[in-house]
């Protein structure tokens, strides 16, 4: 692969995904259906590929393997905050909320990998242990997760992984969307919804994905003189920086012990510990999350094309069945997650939090994202900050399925790793009713956090006369 071939790769990328914001910005079918550009893009040079119109080089299947290096670099490069006050004064609403977005992970890298073990290798023999796991890394984790877990598969023998990692964050991503809209309208229509009642409008930015002028955002301050170094070089040098010493301390370990550890958990470590010892300096002062959450977003957006429009289709079809019945086990999975935990793990605002899981957990967080903004504009059930405080704490669990996940499963600690997750499962549930964090899901019509009725049953409450 050559140089040219890299940037022929990414000619035809940047033209489709183009066209996909065009389609997304004019056709109403897309726009219901909040359809990102880039998915959009993949779809359809996926469909056109076939034809053998397009000049793809024979590498473009690497990229999202590669794109998710610089992806995982950016995470830990952005640190993390914990906000110990907030979480003393308002620890019942944390605590749930973190049990609930843990149980939402820890379910889906346990029960669908017992499923593939007992149920799909029974009646196809030749299916790897592994294949559950796939399940997780396209619903939970998303194209950047799918394609990172397929690729270390793929080296350890499972080399239709990464094409069955692929359809899954596809597909998960389709019903996040069209699933998440479609729960929506019956909430409201139920009355479950706290902040909206009506469900027939959207704001015109949210369906074209077009920004007006008067809420435009800036994406970053330019905070290295251009005279020296331009800003976006500066931050992308230290991305790439954790990325590329990433890889080497890989594959040192690789050629050292034997050990296959995947390239992006050193990139997200390095990402980290840059972080740590920049936080402490002077120089931390130079670096903008929001200019390495743009870097991190246009390579997602890339990696979304290149994960679907490298989908091997013969693949899908050869793995069809058993394939379909794994996903047919995570629709029920984030769906009973949705609609009977949901409820029973959160109190106020039950629904929209509940929501916004469930758009994570089926594609990524701009899913989720999306989702909340239809339900809860102001973010006035505190989800995304709830989400920025208790983020952290999730991520080590989240981190060791995607890092050690494929190593056990493929050296035959397959039953070692589900029930190290189904034992994180159940303690999700001994905690919350341990704690009294479990409001029960018999009536779902709750007063939402920063409403009237919230702001008034807690006076009551103060008072005494709410007994």
């Amino acid at each position: 692969m050559t140089v040219t071939n890299f940037l022929i790769d990414f000619f035809i990328a940047s033209v489709f995904i183009l066209i996909g914001q065009l389609l997304r910005s004019k056709v109403g079918f897309i726009q219901r259906f909040f359809m990102p550009s880039a998915m959009v893009a993949g779809l359809l040079a996926l469909a056109v590929r076939y034809t053998g119109i397009l000049p793809f080089s024979k590498g473009i299947g690497s990229y999202p393997g590669t794109l998710i290096i610089l992806i995982f670099a950016a995470i830990g490069l952005q640190g993390f905050t914990i906000r110990k006050n907030d979480m003393k004064k308002e620890v019942a609403r944390l605590g749930s909320y973190f049990c609930y977005k843990t149980l939402a992970q820890a379910i889906q890298f346990s029960l669908p990998v017992i499923f593939s073990i007992l149920v799909i290798s029974q009646l196809f023999p030749d299916i790897n242990y592994a294949f559950g796991l796939l399940l997780a890394s396209g619903f939970s984790g998303g194209h950047g997760t799918a394609a990172a877990v397929g690729s270390a598969l793929a080296q350890m023998g499972f080399e239709d992984a990464k094409d069955i990692g692929m359809t899954c964050a596809t597909v998960g991503l389709l019903a996040g969307i069209f699933g998440g809209l479609i729960y929506t309208k019956i909430a409201a229509r139920r009355g479950y919804t706290a902040y909206i009642k009506d469900f027939s409008y959207i704001s015109g930015d949210l369906k074209t994905g077009l920004i007006s002028k008067e809420n435009r955002q800036s994406m970053g301050d330019e905070t290295i003189s251009s005279t020296t170094l331009d800003t976006l070089a500066f931050h992308l040098s230290l991305l790439l920086t954790c990325s590329g010493a990433g890889w080497f301390i890989m594959d040192f370990i690789y050629k050292s012990t034997g050990l296959d550890l995947p390239s992006y958990l050193f990139a997200f470590l390095l990402g980290v510990g840059l972080f740590l010892i920049l936080k402490r300096t002077p120089a931390y002062d130079y670096i903008d999350n929001r200019v390495i959450s743009r870097i991190s977003c246009t390579a997602t957006d890339y990696l979304v094309f290149f994960g679907i429009a490298s989908i091997k289709i013969p693949v899908v079809i050869e793995y069809a069945v058993p394939l379909l019945m794994l996903l047919i086990v995570g629709m029920i999975i984030v769906t009973y997650m949705l609609w009977v935990v949901g409820p029973q793990m959160n109190n106020e605002s039950w629904f929209e939090r509940s929501l916004f899981v469930y758009g994570y957990s089926t594609g990524v967080f701009a899913i989720g994202f999306v989702l909340l903004r239809i339900v809860d504009p102001d973010n006035k059930s505190k989800t995304l900050n709830d989400t920025a405080i208790v983020g952290s704490l999730n991520t080590p669990f989240e981190m060791f399925a995607w890092s050690f996940g494929p190593i056990m499963l493929m050296q035959g600690q397959h039953w070692l790793f589900a029930g190290l997750y189904l034992a994180l499962t159940i303690a999700c549930f001994v905690v919350c009713k341990a704690c009294g964090w479990w409001w029960g899901g018999t009536d779902k019509h709750r007063p939402g956090l920063g409403t009237g009725e919230t702001e008034q049953a807690v006076a009551l409450e103060a008072s005494g006369t709410n007994k």
